[in-house]
């Protein structure tokens, strides 16, 4: 591995503020699943009604992010990130304090809508930011920025389950909602994206060829190669999500949520912190290895892992440290899409354009969304959470076989059609 070129001193600065950013906004998915329960007792909405709101922010939060995207490459790299940032602060204060007031599943489902436009902004603008500044590094820099959306939380879970348990759930909405939102107004004056002309180090690895060509996103969405990604991104996504959303019903429906098993932690909390900072630590890492050996074979290392773990949440979840083990290491096996599918995405289509691209590629997650539902159909229809993750390690498998005998040998045509057009 060659490196050519003179660092930018000014790109880490811009790494560690994307993080914070990515920090800020985590609770809004990752700390979702402590709001359920109390919505419930304090209205009497069915949980299924209920999660309708996380599908909502999930659909927003991702679909909207190649728009979003757009704009903050044509913007520029001075003007776009700092603005789109700020509009996404705003937006995620305001949703959270709507959250709090909400009488009907309407404004639930508002505040919903809005908090995944905010969320999809800022998600948007430091992911793009990340895969420009780091073309050396794509995997390890977009991981450190995912990471920060998916560890962010185990900062905030135990407190807000504290103020959910001592005031009431539209307490903790309102304060954690208007604290996030001016600390991100806050950190967006500084965020700015690299200029045209910037002097950044250009890495020679056979194992994780970068284009010479910049392509539009009409240009991307005409390649089968994006299509591939799309519905791999979907398969892993959708597995992942079920468990996001799910953690704390099944692990009441196992009779472990209020079982303490660490200095007075119940089985419940140290699940959820244990969670958020493996599938945290799983994009840095997964990342930092596509960088060395490529994205496919990472990925199938990765989603192999990944099937193993919901096959044992399958057979060993009922108990209390089993399923602590088994929910982390599933955590730990599909966080990294989000550092590996924006990395080969920026590959494949270069970095001029590769906010809205990476993007249009991540509105997958929203897709995915649609299917975190079925998961409680499928436990009702067989009387147990056993299908589920039988099903969700099933997807995994099919990823593995897409990344190694489909998705490598079209990435090698690909490459070899960029060189030989010039």
């Amino acid at each position: 591995m060659s490196v050519t070129m003179q660092h930018s001193p000014n790109r880490w600065v811009q790494l560690w503020l994307g993080v914070l950013c990515m920090v800020l906004i985590a609770n809004l998915q990752y700390a979702w699943t402590l709001f359920v329960g109390p919505i419930q007792q304090a209205h009497g909405w069915s949980i299924a009604e209920i999660q309708v709101a996380f599908s909502i922010f999930i659909a927003t939060e991702t679909w909207l992010t190649p728009i979003e995207g757009y704009i903050v490459d044509h913007l520029g790299p001075n003007s776009g990130p700092r603005l789109m940032v700020a509009f996404g602060g705003v937006l995620v204060g305001v949703a959270w304090i709507i959250n709090a007031y909400a009488k009907s599943l309407g404004m639930l489902y508002l505040g919903a809508a809005i908090s995944g436009i905010g969320a999809g902004a800022i998600y948007a603008t430091c992911v793009g930011n990340a895969v420009k500044w780091f073309p050396d590094r794509r995997g390890l820099a977009v991981g450190l920025t995912a990471a920060g959306f998916g560890a962010g939380a185990a900062l905030t879970v135990i407190p807000i389950r504290l103020v959910i348990d001592s005031h009431g759930y539209s307490a903790a909405f309102f304060w954690f909602g208007l604290f996030q939102g001016i600390v991100l107004l806050i950190a967006a004056h500084t965020l700015r994206g690299p200029d045209p002309g910037a002097r950044l180090p250009a890495t020679q690895n056979d194992a994780v060829p970068q284009t010479t060509r910049n392509y539009t996103s009409i240009e991307v969405l005409r390649s089968p190669a994006f299509w591939l990604l799309y519905v791999m991104f979907i398969l892993v996504s959708a597995s992942g999500l079920m468990a996001t959303a799910q953690v704390a019903p099944i692990a009441k429906d196992y009779g472990l949520a209020n079982t303490t098993i660490l200095f007075g932690a119940t089985t419940l909390s140290v699940a959820l912190v244990v969670d958020n900072v493996m599938n945290g630590l799983a994009r840095p890492f997964f990342g930092a290895v596509s960088d060395r050996i490529g994205r496919e074979y990472t990925m199938a290392l990765a989603f192999s892992l990944g099937a193993i773990s919901y096959w044992l949440l399958a057979l060993f979840g009922t108990n209390a440290w089993t399923f602590v083990t088994c929910a982390a290491l599933i955590f730990f096996t599909w966080g990294e899409i989000f550092s590996l599918f924006p990395s080969t995405c920026t590959d494949l289509f270069g970095s001029r354009y590769a906010t809205a691209n990476s993007m249009m590629l991540y509105t997958a997650k929203g897709t995915s969304a649609l299917l975190v539902p079925f998961a409680n159909v499928l436990k009702n229809a067989t009387g147990s959470w056993q299908a589920v993750f039988l099903v969700a390690a099933g997807m995994n498998v099919l990823v593995v076989v897409l990344a190694v005998a489909v998705l490598l040998p079209i990435r090698h045509r690909h490459h070899r059609m960029v060189a030989a057009t010039g």
